[in-house]
C-alpha cells in the first residue's frame, strides 16, 4: 500500500485552519494490492464529518458602536452641528429691569462635520469542474466561498471601527487623534499595571476615568461615559480574580467594578468588554483603556451600502462563474471627541 500526502490550504489574510492531526496521508491501493483481490472504495470505510471547521476568528464591532444603514454610494458621510450664544450671556446678562427697551438675542451657528466613505469589494471564482463535484457530494462551494467573504467584510469593519486605514488617513474608536489620552495613575506598589494594583485601586482608576470624561462634557447627564474597551489580559483578569484573596467570595474585580462604578451608581447603563485592539494601542505600546458613550448621538459608523452580491458572470475562457461582491462604509464619525479618551499603562 502507497500513501499520498494531502496538502493545505491556507488563507493567510483571512485565516487558516490546521489540518487534523494524526494521520499521515490518504491511502490509495497500489496494483499489487488491487490484484490481490482486496480493494475496494477507500470511501466505504470512511465516517465523514458533515460539518466544515472554518478559520477561528475574532471581531466585535458590532457590540461597540451604531451603525447605521443605508444612504447609498455616496463619498463622505456628513452630519450638522450647532453652537448657541447669547448677547451678554445666560447669566446676569439675562436679567431684565423696567423700561428696559432691548432684551439679548440668541444666535445659533450651524457647521458640517464631513466623514469619508470607502467601498468593499471581493470577489469570488468557482471552477466549473469544481460546481459539478461540489454538486455530486451534495455541498454548495459557493456557499462555502461566500462565508469566506463574509468573514474578509467582518475582518475589514473590524479594523476601520477601531483603528481605521492609515494608507488612507483614517481613524477609528481608539487611536482618533482629537480624543485626550493620559496614563493612569500609579497604586501603592508603584505600578500602573492593574496586575500589580488593588480592586481599590483599580475601581479608582475606571471612577476617575469616568469623571473625566464626564466632567469634559460640563457633566451632561446624556453624557456620561457608558462603554469600556480594555484588552484581554485584563478583561479577564477582571473577570477571573476574586475580590479577596484572604476570604473566600465568589466576587470578582468585575463584579465589584460593575456594581460600583460611577455611571452603575448614577443609574447609567455600563459596558466593560475585552477586544484584541487595545492591546498595546498606547503611547509606547502600552495598552489602552477606552472610555466613551456609545451613543450614535456621540459616535457612529454608516454602513451607506451593505455587503451585496452585485453580480455573477460566467467566464467561458477560465470556464469558471465569478461573483462580485460590494459595499459601502464610511469611517467611523465621532461627533464630541470630548467624550472619548485614552488611559494608558493598564
Amino acid at each position: 500500500m502507497s500513501f499520498v500526502n494531502v496538502g493545505t490550504f491556507d488563507a493567510g489574510i483571512i485565516g487558516g485552519s490546521q489540518a487534523p492531526q494524526g494521520v499521515a496521508g490518504v491511502p490509495a491501493f497500489d496494483a499489487a494490492a488491487v490484484a490481490s483481490g482486496n480493494a475496494f472504495l477507500v470511501s466505504e470505510l470512511e465516517k465523514r464529518d458533515p460539518d466544515i471547521r472554518k478559520p477561528l476568528n475574532n471581531f466585535t464591532y458590532p457590540r461597540d458602536i451604531v451603525i447605521d444603514v443605508g444612504g447609498g454610494w455616496a463619498d463622505y458621510a456628513s452630519a450638522m452641528t450647532v453652537g448657541y450664544g447669547m448677547t451678554g450671556g445666560a447669566g446676569e446678562g439675562a436679567v431684565q429691569a423696567g423700561g428696559a427697551n432691548g432684551i439679548p438675542v440668541v444666535q445659533a451657528s450651524l457647521s458640517k462635520g464631513v466623514y469619508k466613505a470607502h467601498a468593499f469589494a471581493a470577489a469570488l471564482r468557482v471552477m466549473y469542474w469544481d460546481m459539478m463535484r461540489s454538486n455530486f457530494v451534495g455541498r454548495s462551494l459557493d456557499a462555502l466561498l461566500t462565508d469566506g467573504v463574509r468573514m474578509g467584510y467582518d475582518k475589514h469593519l473590524d479594523q476601520n471601527t477601531y483603528v481605521g486605514f492609515e494608507k488612507y488617513d483614517t481613524t477609528g474608536l481608539i487611536n482618533n487623534p482629537d480624543a485626550v489620552e493620559t496614563t493612569v495613575a500609579q497604586g501603592a506598589a508603584g505600578d500602573t499595571a492593574w496586575a500589580k494594583k488593588t480592586p481599590q485601586e483599580i475601581l479608582k482608576d475606571i471612577n476617575s476615568a469616568i469623571s473625566a470624561v464626564w466632567e469634559a462634557a460640563n457633566n451632561d447627564e446624556s453624557a456620561m461615559p457608558n462603554h469600556i474597551l480594555l484588552p484581554y489580559a485584563q478583561y479577564t483578569y477582571l473577570l477571573n480574580t476574586p475580590v479577596s484573596a484572604e476570604i473566600v467570595t465568589r466576587t470578582t474585580i468585575l463584579d465589584y467594578i460593575m456594581e460600583n462604578n460611577v455611571a452603575t451608581k448614577a443609574g447609567k447603563g455600563f459596558f466593560i468588554g475585552g477586544t484584541n485592539w487595545c492591546k498595546g494601542a498606547g503611547t509606547g505600546q502600552k495598552d489602552r483603556m477606552v472610555v466613551y458613550n456609545n451613543d450614535r448621538r456621540f459616535v457612529k459608523m454608516d454602513e451607506l451600502v451593505p455587503l451585496t452580491r452585485a453580480m455573477t458572470n460566467p467566464n467561458a475562457t477560465e470556464l469558471c462563474y465569478d461573483t462580485g461582491y460590494a459595499a459601502n462604509v464610511s469611517e467611523v464619525q465621532i461627533f464630541y471627541p470630548q467624550t472619548v479618551a485614552y488611559f494608558d499603562g493598564i
